[in-house]
């Protein structure tokens, strides 16, 4: 795919919007319990490696079928791995880690805050502003997580230090996405996730191989099924959803779709790993999806998800 003008450019597709929407919440929200399950079998940081190395040579491999041979100056490739740093090693380096003692239901609420650091930040940084019927909306998020919250810590149920590593794993995130908005990379959708894996993994490797052993890795059935998942879904069709939906609207309207991953982070705790669902739980996606729909609802204004007066195309 040739070079656009300002991010890396989207392959074209036909699906609506909703849909698109509802497969990126779903392999985004799922990852959380697919990593514990297979974290299981396996330490955080050499199962983040493989994954990584995995996932970057895969996408390397579409990007000169689907994309051709990238043509990228120096300042492409460096952005991306400044990216791929905070996106990948970074962020998931801390919250893996954090999953190995808390629960992943837990993980996806707390990585659903991103869209406040987003929004508090693309302000100064990118130019973009809220309206109120949006600042509204990320407040009523707000108060949806952290009733769930509240649910999880009233009984000490969940570690003070995990709950640490994940807050950090979150303004990760967000400047990993704001790094996005600002520094546009130029290129094809794959050879830029690519890039930014392989820098992941070129990133965690000597720092797994400095904590973590070898020896503590258990080729069962739960490990390489769920890092085949983790690899395919998630880090290809998951990130690869990620940054598609990031060049096509902007970063808060983007970021805000995270608010769809605490009930999905509850419901899939409790399908694969059996992981209670307190109440409170319940009551606090109420608020989350009202949010949702307050922050993405289309206001007209340029950086916003645009919804077309057909059935929508494009995110």
């Amino acid at each position: 795919m040739p070079l656009t003008s300002s991010t890396l450019a989207p392959s074209r597709t036909f699906l609506p919007l909703p849909l698109l929407i509802a497969v990126f919440c779903v392999l985004w929200s799922s990852a959380f319990a697919a990593a514990k399950l297979a974290l299981q079998d396996c330490p955080p940081l050499i199962l983040l490696t493989v994954r990584f190395a995995l996932a970057g040579g895969i996408m390397l491999a579409l990007a000169w079928a689907v994309d051709g041979k990238p043509n990228m100056r120096r300042r492409d490739v460096a952005a991306l791995i400044l990216c791929g740093a905070l996106n990948n090693a970074i962020y998931l380096g801390l919250n893996w880690t954090a999953l190995t003692f808390t629960s992943s239901a837990y993980s996806a609420v707390l990585v659903s805050c991103n869209p406040l650091l987003v929004a508090l930040l693309a302000g100064p940084l990118l130019g973009e502003k809220l309206n109120l019927m949006k600042w509204a909306g990320l407040a009523l998020g707000v108060v949806g997580v952290v009733i769930v919250l509240r649910s999880r810590l009233e009984g000490g149920h969940e570690d003070a230090f995990g709950t640490l590593l994940i807050a950090l794993g979150v303004v990760s995130l967000a400047s990993g996405t704001l790094a996005f908005k600002y520094l546009k990379p130029q290129g094809g959708v794959w050879t830029g996730n690519a890039i930014q894996c392989l820098a992941g993994a070129a990133i965690m490797l000597p720092v797994a191989l400095s904590l973590e052993s070898f020896a503590d890795v258990r080729l069962t059935p739960g490990l390489l099924g769920g890092l085949a998942y983790l690899v395919v879904g998630v880090s290809i069709g998951g990130y690869g959803l990620w940054f598609y939906l990031l060049t096509r609207s902007s970063a808060t309207a983007a970021s805000s779709l995270h608010f769809l991953m605490p009930p999905l982070g509850l419901f899939f705790g409790w399908l694969l790993l059996g992981e209670p669902i307190p109440p409170l739980d319940i009551i606090g996606i109420v608020p989350i999806a009202l949010g949702i729909w307050l922050v993405t609802k289309p206001a007209g204004a340029q950086g916003s998800i645009e919804a077309p007066s057909a059935p929508p195309t494009n995110s």
